[in-house]
């Protein structure tokens, strides 16, 4: 059995994991060209910003502070000096603007390639993996988590190289000044360096413990905003929002804990930086003054030692980025290996059991639950030694009280599990050997709890099958559910769901029926599909259900009488496994348990 559970705070990764810097680098080969362009760009970008000092040097030097040349050269030098500089100005500003937006197409399509992975991965997973992750855990991956790689491609991966390159360039071009003057300015660059590294580490751990907390966060609003009619009914207001008061007072402190790092690290920066250029002044100055170093030279070494701790600033706080986005990475590429352990178990016996044709020629399937032990968890089992047959055409009736174990066989039926041991079997071959799309085309399932997407009626019956107008019409003809379809507003055409018309609860089980017919499926399993709907929807879905169940096996879990009574033979379940199996008068006709489930039922209603 697969182990899916992993910890949202366990995440401990280091910038240099190659592991899943080759992963990440995996999705932007994709854009291979626009990221070199964009270091091509960055290179550009880095190459002017260290020349202009340069420039700067030369004007002073040879033309403001020039003796021996006329005033009109000078001019004329000047102004060519300016006008390689407003140059400079244009092409760092087309370059950086180009860049950016060359790196924030990278970034969107790197992230919607990833969501869409992500969210396809999802879909195939077992319903075993969903048990063990919390609904708001995964929609933070598909969310935040993308959102953080996202950051990275834009403002990050071409940035760390350019501010880097940047740094290199101007020692490089502090020695080739004035070597002295430079090896003085080196006793500034461990300081830096280590107040850098010291940031990299406080920010780090702070940031981490404000996603940490925003992660509980995001998921205490999931499971309260999901649940708010049962905290208005309960006047539970005070509770939650006294809850949330203290989950978000945390989040103050945590995000204050933070700013006060970087309070107190930008400022350092600054009084070194401003403590360098005071050094300059002082040593250059008296350089400058035994005519060893020139006037525009000495500007020029301010201006790199101003532009020297902003590379510094820009890793430190990116160096936050990165570590985050390398850690939504870590919980990115986790969910992506998560494996199906269905889909794992047909790739190894798939080639050694082709799919059997006669599931598809067959009119009502002999299904057979063949010595089944399962439970959700291995320790725990909620059915034991279950064989039951059900013969082609023959509706069988599970009842039973809440726990016996009824839903777990419909859920081994549809193969979201597998049992521990035993088999499963239609048409005398087991489900395990088939694939799960020809397997589930083949079962039209109706459950209590439905799920409506948010688009018209008819795509909300045909889903993924092709429309066939004269096929529906039969099925709303049989069984009788067009009286519900001309009651819509625009028929078939009718909006649904989200934003649209509402249902009630019988109209979307009777949606439910027509979209399972609609798969014309050989089995028909209805998990309590009639258990809370109004008297009229009930009258409209017992006519459909007694036209869906000709010529087809059917499995039902139901309540109701008259839709146990229509069951050709009734079984019945008490703790995970069959105690009886008769008709309906076969069973009252004895001092049978289901005779007492009947008579609960009828004192209850």
């Amino acid at each position: 059995m697969l182990n899916y559970g992993y910890s949202e705070e366990g995440v401990q990764v280091s910038v240099g994991d190659l592991t899943l810097w080759r992963r990440i680098l995996t999705y932007s080969a994709h854009y291979r060209g626009a990221m070199t362009l964009a270091v091509l760009l960055a290179l550009a970008v880095s190459i002017s910003t260290l020349i202009m000092p340069q420039l700067m040097q030369r004007g002073i030097d040879h033309y403001i502070l020039a003796t021996d040349l006329a005033s009109d050269t000078r001019v004329q030098g000047l102004g060519r000096i300016v006008m390689q500089y407003g140059m400079l100005v244009v092409l760092v500003f087309v370059c950086t603007f180009a860049q950016m937006v060359l790196l924030e197409w990278v970034g969107q399509s790197v992230m919607h390639r990833m969501r869409q992975d992500l969210f396809v991965h999802l879909l195939g997973l077992d319903l075993r993996f969903f048990h063990s992750q919390p609904a708001g855990r995964l929609v933070t991956r598909l969310t935040n988590d993308i959102q953080n790689m996202h950051e990275m491609f834009t403002s990050v991966m071409v940035v760390l190289f350019n501010e880097a390159l940047k740094l290199a360039g101007i020692f490089v071009f502090l020695f080739w000044m004035n070597a002295r003057l430079a090896m003085a300015m080196l006793i500034f660059a461990p300081i830096a360096l280590g107040a850098t590294w010291l940031f990299s580490r406080l920010a780090r751990d702070r940031f981490r413990d404000i996603r940490i907390q925003l992660a509980k966060i995001n998921a205490f609003l999931a499971e309260n905003l999901g649940g708010i009619s049962v905290i208005q009914a309960f006047d539970a207001q005070l509770r939650s929002s006294a809850h949330f008061h203290r989950l978000n007072q945390e989040y103050l402190h945590r995000t204050f804990s933070q700013i006060k790092v970087f309070g107190i690290f930008m400022p350092f920066t600054e009084m070194l930086g401003v403590v360098a250029i005071a050094v300059i002044v002082w040593y250059g100055g008296g350089e400058a003054l035994r005519g060893s170093l020139t006037i525009g030279e000495l500007a020029a070494f301010i201006t790199y030692m101003r532009l020297f701790f902003q590379p510094l600033r820009e890793l430190s706080q990116n160096y936050s980025i990165v570590q985050s986005a390398m850690a939504s990475a870590e919980r990115i590429f986790e969910t992506l290996d998560a494996r199906s352990e269905i889909l794992l178990l047909l790739q190894e016996d798939g080639a050694s059991h082709p799919a059997d044709a006669t599931l598809q020629a067959a009119k009502g399937c002999e299904i057979e639950y063949r010595g089944v032990d399962f439970g959700y968890r291995a320790d725990e089992l909620v059915l034991r030694g279950v064989n039951l047959t059900i013969a082609p055409g023959e509706t069988v009736a599970l009842v039973g009280a809440t726990g016996a174990g009824k839903t777990s066989m419909i859920s081994l039926l549809i193969r979201f599990y597998d049992p521990v041991r035993g088999a499963v079997l239609i048409c005398g071959q087991d489900i395990r050997t088939m694939p799960l799309a020809q397997l589930r085309r083949r079962i039209g399932l109706v459950m209590q709890d439905i799920f409506i997407m948010p688009d018209t009626v008819l795509a909300n019956i045909i889903l993924d099958q092709t429309h066939d107008e004269a096929r529906l019409d039969d099925i709303l003809a049989q069984t009788g559910l067009h009286r519900f379809i001309d009651r819509l507003p625009q028929g078939l055409q009718t909006r649904i769901g989200e934003g649209a018309l509402n249902l009630s609860l019988g109209e979307k089980q009777l949606l439910s029926f027509v979209r399972a017919l609609y798969r014309n499926p050989e089995i028909l399993v209805l998990d309590e599909a009639t258990a809370s709907i109004d008297s009229e929807s009930e009258n409209l879905l017992e006519q459909a259900v007694a036209a869906g169940f000709a010529n087809r096996s059917s499995l039902v879990i139901a309540h109701r009488l008259s839709t146990i009574r229509r069951a050709n033979r009734i079984v019945v379940m008490d703790q995970g496994r069959i105690v009886e199996i008769g008709s309906h008068d076969e069973l009252l006709s004895r001092d049978s348990y289901y005779r007492k489930l009947v008579h609960i039922d009828l004192q209850s209603s």
